[in-house]
Order: structure tokens, then sequence, then C-alpha cells
């Protein structure tokens, strides 16, 4: 099993290493100057997308945002590579299934993506000032699913990380074949957006897309019920009770073993949209005096 700690540092490493080649692409491309490379935010939210909103694009909300780093080298193509962090969310206490299941985790992601620009766009003649592109990559994003528990007795209101839990059995004896799931994964990006230049050095922008995951375990749930006893046993008290929470809507109720909890044919995604400002590098290289002075007019 891969460790919480061991995950980010891989996470890390992966950015450092996009990092690394959005550098190096530039400075060996002929020709390569500064006003080529863009330096920028986006801002905005994030949804999650599984078996706890039953595979609906339309969910709640979370912030999200992300920082991220483009190479122009003409006007049709963009590289980027991104750094995202937002929240997803969900759940589905639905009295018929009787699951009653809700989950958050935070999202760090790490990507290197392309872009294809629909006008040639730019500052150069004949370009033009703004166009809708679409995008695609590949990353990898750590996330850690929990739940929000109260207790009945205090009142008091704690959040659990689920995957130390083994909420369907992972890790025991009896489901061999159900390995604690990482807590860093691949991810596809992709998506459409348009961006402006509302000024020569700056970019103004927005843009939707979606996460293909290859787990599907972004919100613990992925297989089938293994019965409160044996996660009470193996677990202890906290993985019985987040394993199956039907009691909290019918006491005294349990789903039965081999029931199915989720849908394990189906991979987890999440959504990104927001707003984008990004900064020619060499504007950046001038106000910081590491480069030549700019013309005025940002």
């Amino acid at each position: 099993m891969i460790k919480r700690g061991d995950t980010y540092k891989r996470l890390i490493t992966s950015c450092l290493l996009l990092v690394a080649v959005i550098f190096i692409v530039p400075a060996k491309a002929q020709n390569f100057r500064y006003n080529q490379l863009e330096l920028g935010i986006a801002a905005g939210g994030m949804t999650y997308i599984g078996d706890l909103n039953n595979q609906s694009i339309i969910g709640s909300v979370s912030p999200g945002g992300m920082v991220m780093l483009r190479y122009n080298p003409n006007n049709r193509w963009t590289l980027q590579i991104s750094g995202g962090y937002g929240m997803v969310e969900g759940g589905n206490p639905d009295a018929i299934e009787l699951r009653n299941l809700s989950f958050r985790s935070k999202i760090i992601e790490a990507s290197i993506q392309v872009q294809f620009n629909f006008l040639p766009y730019g500052n150069s003649t004949g370009s033009f000032p703004w166009t809708p592109y679409i995008y695609a990559g590949i990353g990898v994003f750590g996330f850690n699913p929990k739940a929000k528990y109260t207790d009945p007795n205090t009142g008091e209101i704690s959040w659990h990380e689920l995957q130390p839990l083994g909420t369907e059995g992972q890790g025991t004896p009896l489901y061999p074949e159900r390995a604690k799931y990482s807590l860093m994964e691949k991810v596809m990006p992709f998506g459409l957006g348009v961006k402006w230049k509302a000024t020569k050095y700056l970019t103004l922008g927005a843009e939707y897309g979606f996460r293909k995951t290859w787990t599907d375990y972004l919100d613990d749930v992925s297989t089938t019920y293994v019965g409160r006893e044996l996660l009470n046993s193996y677990g202890g008290k906290m993985a019985a009770i987040l394993g199956d929470r039907s009691n909290e809507v019918i006491p005294g109720y349990a789903n039965a073993i081999g029931m199915q909890r989720g849908d394990d044919s189906l991979s987890d995604w999440y959504t990104f949209f927001g707003i984008t400002v990004t900064i020619q590098m060499d504007a950046i290289m001038s106000v910081l005096g590491l480069g030549p002075k700019c013309e005025s007019g940002w």
C-alpha cells in the first residue's frame, strides 16, 4: 500500500518534471523568445462525477484554482503545464437503495496539455486578438476521500479518512483481491475554452474541462457491501459505521453482504471550470528588472 506521504512526494516530483519539460522545450527551440511564454492563474470551481451523484455532470460545486505556464510556438498551438488545487464532494442519501453515503476530497493535480486555437491567435500581423480553443493532456492527481460523522450521543462532528478504513473489505483475508487503493492516480484533462488578448501582454479567458481518472475510489465507493462485522474486526468501529450507513435512515437496518455499494464498471471523473488570466513572460521579466523594458500599454 502506498502511504499518503509517498503519494504527495510522487506528485511533487511529477510537478517538478513537468516544469523542467516546459523550460527545456523552449530553450531548445529555434528562435525562442520570452514573449512566447505566459504565466498565469485560473480561479473557478470543481465538480464530481461518480457513484454518489448517479454519474451526473451537474453536481455540487466546490472552489478550485490553477497556476499555469504556457509556451506558444506559433499562433495555432500552445503547450501548457498546470498545477491545480480544489475540492470535490458528493452524496446520495437514497432511501430506496439505503446507501446514505457521502464524501469530500481535496484534489491536487499536475498535468501537461496541448491546446489548439481555432483562429490564428496572437500579436502578430494577420492574427486574431481572440480565439476559441480545445485542449487535451495527461497528468497525475492526488485525492483523499473523507466522510463526515456526527456522534449521536454528543453531537460532535468529525471527518474521517476513508481509504485506511477499507470500507469495502480492502486488505482483509476474505477479500484478497481488493487491495487498498492508491491516493494518487493518472488523470486525462480535456475540454474547451476561449481566450482574448486584453492588451499586448495580458490575456483573459474562460474554460471548462473534464478530468477522466483511472480510479473508481475518488468517492470511496466501487464494489459491494462486506458486512459491519468484518469491517469492525479489521478496520475498527468507525469502518463499520462509515462502510454501511443505512441504519442512519432505518435504525437497525444493514445492507446484505454482496449487495452493490457502487458500480465498478465506471471510473470516477471530476471537472474544472474557471476564469484564466495570463501575462507574457517578457513583461514579467521587465517588471522584475531581468529583461529589456517592455512597451507601455499593459
